[in-house]
């Protein structure tokens, strides 16, 4: 997530295929011990600048010292592509060993079948301190399937000058965050840049009123955006929206939003901590002039519910490695390589109680606040179907043009409801 920004990467970790094809190459070297008594050599699947080679290098040469008897093969694999890559694997007889996946792809692969069910770990592992927004992903009809390494979320980046201008500081609540931004918005300066279609800030605002996208509905699952409490978070979105020049029909990807707030008259935006490094790159005389607070909840000096993205770790059911694969997920689960990615990445790492090793950075502290209330999309494993022509989408534009909200919300809700019902 160093170079791909967290929307484009929980795009394509969401938008994948949900059908097995078991025609992919083969997977990775499952070779195990050597005739000779040699070392099991164990093939971890690592996704493109998630970690640093750096990292990955400290990692193996620690991990070898202390397991003699394990080799490791790490295996960088690109995200283009990646979903018809992993669902052939755990379809195959030569899976590999450990497979990094994004945290919303974790249902469908587990309704394939093909993953291990590691809930028996969870205590070892420090299961009751995980971030909820990576653990329940994780999670699939009560069995835990991913194991949560790290996460990253939206925050607010804002210009500090034009702060100090209007004579105002960073809000502690929506209502503050409303009147705030509202003085911020001269009409030569926008009090916030916030795109029609940004759904992951969307999300959090639904999920701060208690409602949600879609809900579990007997067997099956419905959408939800129709219900009071959904509809109340849309409206905090068209209020907060009309306080800038964002447009109605499009996301933060078009027009890059980092390259509208490097001209300078934007007083903030929703984005991740590494945005502001775009931004800085694109104007540098905006270094050090911008600042970072969490998304503000109902409630008075709690952040509200985000959007969590980032990571899980999973074990294939065709692992031949399946305890060596474990001691590599508990390795990178547990707290030393947890503390070292999360000030090497600037990442939240997997557990509340770790927040403190990155409290020096004010961007990533604001961050982990803010994950503390993190969620994740409908864990159903057709969610990704929805998103591929994304009614949420649709449904944000529809009411920020003038359409009455509550048709709107009931026509997302319906066809949520058939896409995750197919």
């Amino acid at each position: 997530m160093k170079t791909r920004s967290l929307a484009g990467r929980v795009a394509l970790a969401t938008t994948l295929a949900l059908t097995v094809t078991a025609t992919a190459a083969a997977c990775g070297s499952a070779d195990g011990p050597a005739a000779s008594g040699g070392p099991e050599k164990v093939t971890v699947w690592i996704m493109k600048d998630s970690v640093t080679d750096a990292f990955l290098d400290r990692f193996r040469t620690d991990f070898e010292a202390r397991n003699k008897n394990i080799d490791l093969d790490i295996q960088i694999q690109e995200w283009d592509g990646i979903g018809e890559k992993v669902t052939a694997a755990l379809a195959s007889k030569d899976a590999p060993d450990v497979i990094e996946v994004g945290n919303t792809q974790v249902a469908q692969y587990a309704a394939s079948g093909g993953v291990r069910d590691l809930s028996d770990k969870v205590a070892e592992l420090n299961g009751a301190d995980w971030l909820p927004g990576l653990a329940e992903p994780g999670k699939v009809d009560g069995r835990q399937y991913g194991i949560p390494w790290y996460a990253a979320n939206r925050v607010v980046i804002y210009h500090k000058d034009h702060f100090a201008k209007a004579g105002v500081t960073p809000p502690g609540s929506q209502a503050e965050w409303l009147a705030v931004t509202e003085k911020l918005d001269t009409g030569t300066t926008q009090g916030i840049y916030l795109p029609g279609q940004n759904w992951y800030a969307l999300s959090g605002f639904v999920w701060e009123e208690g409602g949600d996208l879609a809900v579990r509905d007997g067997a099956g699952w419905k959408g939800a955006l129709d219900t009071p409490e959904a509809r109340a978070g849309m409206d905090f979105y068209r209020r907060l929206q009309a306080l800038g020049k964002g447009p109605k029909d499009s996301d933060e990807a078009k027009p890059p939003q980092a390259d509208v707030f490097a001209k300078g008259d934007v007083a903030q935006i929703i984005a991740v901590p590494g945005g502001a490094k775009i931004v800085e790159e694109a104007n540098p005389a905006l270094k050090g002039k911008l600042g970072f607070f969490p998304i503000p909840g109902k409630t008075a000096g709690k952040p509200g519910a985000v959007f969590t993205g980032g990571s899980d770790l999973i074990v294939p059911e065709a692992s031949t490695h399946p305890d060596a694969a474990y001691q590599v997920v508990k390795a990178l689960a547990g707290e030393t390589w947890q503390t070292d990615m999360a000030r090497t990445m600037s990442y939240v790492p997997n557990r509340t109680s770790l927040a403190r090793v990155i409290q020096d950075d004010e961007g990533t502290a604001a961050m982990a606040a803010g994950a503390a209330q993190g969620r994740a999309t409908p864990n159903s494993p057709n969610w990704a179907a929805v998103e591929a022509t994304n009614p949420v989408k649709q449904y944000m534009t529809a009411v920020l043009t003038g359409a009455d909200p509550a048709r709107a919300a009931r026509a997302a809700s319906e066809s949520i409801t058939k896409t995750l019902g197919s």
